[in-house]
């Protein structure tokens, strides 16, 4: 492994950290887009879920005290679909069409941060409730990109911010469901052949 390797997995794995730490969330949506160029696409996401479980740990502690069960639970068997759909399409598709749906997922959930970010102004919504269709459709959408790239934030928002949620409940609340989702990821990644002991070993010096 070249010097190019090496450089590419330290700043994909910066990157969702910083994501992660609230720095630059649109950032951590890019980790699995930019290991795919040194990589297969599902080893890249493989490396990185230990990391994000890692962090996930130390988040789950900080805001313990802070979430929303009904809207976690809700959002849950929507996730569940997802999950299934990204691991079908894992098992099926080639690496290079996957590459290429990575990319686009990225791409489009980072355009959308930014959107929201700095073009949306300060719009306000009216607060919506829970409704069966829409949480449905955006937790499989979050789910389906948490599982091919580790980026369900962009569709988890579109559903969670109209709730209206405080923001202490609102990051409490999505800090336990992608924990619960990494912490689900695992199984299927074992059954795709992805969480061997070089990754893991490659994991752990990231």
């Amino acid at each position: 492994m070249d010097i190019t390797y090496y450089a590419v997995t330290v700043l994909a794995v910066m990157l969702v950290g910083f994501g992660k730490g609230g720095m630059g969330d649109a950032l951590g949506l890019l980790g699995v887009p930019i290991l795919s160029f040194v990589m297969p696409s599902i080893q890249a996401a493989a490396i990185l879920l230990p990391i994000l479980i890692v962090m996930d740990i130390i988040a789950l502690w900080t805001w313990r005290a802070h979430w929303n069960r009904a809207t976690l639970l809700i959002l849950l068997p929507g996730a569940l679909i997802g999950l299934a759909i990204g691991w079908a399409t894992f098992a099926i598709v080639p690496d290079y069409v996957m590459r290429l749906l990575i990319g686009f997922v990225a791409l489009s959930f980072t355009g959308r941060f930014f959107y929201n970010r700095y073009l949306a102004g300060n719009v306000q919504h009216p607060p919506r409730p829970n409704e069966p269709i829409r949480v449905t459709i955006w937790s499989t959408l979050s789910g389906y990109g948490s599982f091919i790239a580790h980026a369900g934030g962009a569709p988890f928002q579109v559903y969670a911010l109209p709730l209206r949620l405080s923001p202490k409940e609102y990051t409490g609340t999505a800090v336990r469901f992608f924990a619960l989702i990494n912490a689900l990821k695992l199984i299927p990644y074992f059954m795709l052949g992805v969480l061997s002991a070089g990754n893991m070993k490659t994991s752990a010096m990231l």
